[in-house]
Order: structure tokens, then sequence, then C-alpha cells
């Protein structure tokens, strides 16, 4: 098969596994192009059938504000004429979903396309009104519909009311790529003491990942357990998160590593993986934590319940901050316990996630669809 995949190119959950899903359709044979305005950041190196297709937008003195989803919705069409691209698959509906249906309507030959949802591009995004009717009639077009956890899953067909159903593929991990790796050299290099225990975060630092609920456990695990914290990324709540380490005298205790393009290295020096987000569709984040053998104390929010389970990390309500704590504390005080949840982490990630079974989901759909003959444009 010959498949188009637009996608953010950046860090970010839904470019992740667009990219990783190109990555294994081409090593199973087919022939995928990438169509973004960057290379995506895990797209690694050069593969004989991996193209990527630079969108490049006007700049116009008359635009305020480029127009993106045209100059996408014209790069799709052109290349999926040249090519002769079989599948269309968007990744996040906006404004991916828009651009491929304006490129399928002005196709001249018929295509099946597939739109995947991944989150705040429902939960967000779609409830904004200026967004809400142009997204929700884009992705009514597409012959079929996924949503990453049963949670967004269902909000989205309450939120956008389609006509279809919606069909539920997961999000995955590849557990030979994700798994603990040796770190002895990569904690010396970081000063961290060899009898502390490593807690973990890694988001966008967005208002909705909570950054000071996880300062906030932090500071309440350390006074129980010498322990330190990895900081992960970037984004608006950094500072407040530094701030706070300051204002809590645990400044030294707190590693702010910023982005990282691979993030294995430093999972592997993980206890725990803190994740008290607000929302979470899914919580790919905490999936590569959990296959790289590091529990994860997190939100009962979202999608969150149907990625951990209940061997493989501990759940809470949404600013429960001190039960949240009690559980960490739980976990770090007892080796026997962590090494048993170390295990149930792993586990249900190599056995509910793995990346061959999302992937099998995906062509098992592209094929079906082919099969159904002709889409009317």
């Amino acid at each position: 098969m010959k498949i188009g995949i637009c996608c953010y190119p950046s860090f970010g959950g839904s470019g992740v596994v667009a990219t990783e899903l190109g990555r294994h359709l081409a090593g199973r044979g087919h022939e995928v192009h990438f169509i973004t305005y960057d290379k995506p950041f895990r797209l690694g190196d050069y593969h004989p059938n991996i193209v990527y297709h630079s969108v490049e937008v006007s700049q116009y003195p008359v635009f305020k504000h480029p127009p993106y989803v045209l100059s996408l919705a014209n790069k799709v069409k052109e290349i999926a004429e040249r090519e002769g691209l079989d599948i269309l698959h968007a990744h996040y509906a906006v404004p991916h979903a828009t651009a491929v249906y304006l490129a399928k309507e002005m196709l001249g030959r018929p295509i099946r396309t597939v739109v995947t949802l991944h989150g705040t591009d429902v939960t967000i995004m779609a409830e904004d009104p200026t967004l809400r009717d142009v997204t929700a009639h884009s992705v009514d077009q597409f012959d079929l519909v996924t949503a990453v956890s049963d949670d967004l899953r269902k909000h989205a067909q309450d939120v956008l009311g389609l006509s279809k159903p919606i069909e539920l593929v997961y999000n995955f991990i590849d557990p030979q790529e994700y798994k603990r790796r040796e770190t002895a050299d990569l904690r010396a290099s970081l000063h961290i003491s060899p009898q502390a225990k490593v807690l973990v975060h890694t988001s966008n630092f967005r208002p909705v990942k909570r950054v000071s609920d996880v300062m906030e456990i932090f500071y309440g695990v350390q006074r129980e357990v010498e322990a330190e914290l990895l900081l992960i990324g970037d984004g608006p709540h950094q500072r407040l998160a530094h701030e706070l380490a300051v204002e809590w005298g645990i400044r030294e205790k707190v590693h702010f590593l910023g982005k990282q393009n691979s993030v294995i290295d430093l999972l592997s020096l993980g206890d725990l993986f803190l994740l008290p987000s607000e929302k979470e569709s899914f919580g790919l984040a905490a999936l590569e934590a959990m296959s790289c053998g590091v529990p994860v104390i997190a939100t009962a929010v979202g999608g969150i319940p149907e990625l951990v389970a209940k061997d493989a990390g501990r759940l809470s309500g949404l600013g429960d901050v001190k039960q949240m704590i009690k559980d960490a504390v739980a976990l770090l005080s007892s080796e026997d316990l962590l090494a048993q949840y170390r295990k149930g982490a792993r586990r249900q990630a190599v056995e509910v996630f793995p990346v061959q079974k999302a992937v099998s989901a995906y062509e098992e759909a592209y094929g079906r669809l082919l099969k159904m003959g002709p889409a009317l444009k």
C-alpha cells in the first residue's frame, strides 16, 4: 500500500505515534509519505520506503496568520496525485482533518481516508466554538475514524456527533526499543546519589499537566525517602517548577533537563513516574516509562485507568496530592513491592500495548477500506 500521513512533526504524543506507525508500516514493506511542515523528529535515518514532503506556506503580506491548512491541503492533493497514494491518514484532527478532506475533494480520483483523534484535538479544540463545526464536519467525511483510548472515543462521539462509529486503536510502544538500560554512568554524570530514589516527570509543562502537583508530590516524598526528581521537557510552567524548587529549598534535588529527542536512558534511571494531569486522553509518556519498568503515580482521569493496570502503578483522584505522596512513599520504601510493580509496569506495556498489535490493527483497517471498492468523493 501507498500511505500518506499528515501529522505534527514536533514533540508531542500525536506526532510520536504517527511517526512510529509510519516507520513500522514501512518496515512491513508499505510505502509511506509524511506530509508536514518539518521533518518529524522521531523519523530517524533514511529508510527506502519513507519519503518526507515539506509543506511551504505563503508569507504574502496580506496574511496576518499564514494559511497553513490551505497549503497543507494543496500539498496533500499534489502528493496523492503524483505518487498514487491509496490511503491518507490524518493524525490529530486540527487542522489535518480539514486539510485531508479538502485534498480528497480536489483529487480527480477516489481515495480512502482515516483520521486518528489523539486528545486535545477533541477535548479542547473541538469544543472551541471557533473550530467545532468545521472540525466535526471534516472528521465526519472520513471513511474511518479512530481514537487512542475508549474514554476519548466516547467523548469524541458526544462532542463531534458523528454519523459513524469511532473505532478504538490504542497508542503503543516498541518494547524492544523502550526497555530498561544500564544507567550507572548517567547517574554519575547527573550527580545523583547512589542511594537516592529517582522520580521522573515528562511533559510539555502546560497547565493541564499540573506541574505544581508534581512538585508538591516530590516535596512530600523527599521528606520521607532520599529522592531526586528529573523534569524532562519544556513549556510555560517550567518556570513555576523552578520557582517552587527554590522556594521549598529542594533546588539541588531537581534536575531540569529540557527537551530530549530520546528519553529511554533517563527513564531507565527512574523508580517512579509522576503524571498528576487534569486531562490525559491516553498518557503516552506514562507508557514509555512503564515499558522501561517504571511504575506510575497518576490521576484516574481520561484514558489513564485503561493504561495503568493495578500492578503497574497507583491512581488517585484529581488533585489528591496527599494520597499520591502516600502511594509513592509506600512503593519506594519497600524494595520487594517496588520490584513487583516494576514487573507489572513492564508486563502491561509489552502484553497490552505493543507496537505490532497497533500496526496490525491499522494495516487491517487500511486493507478493509480498500476492499470496499472506490470511495465516492
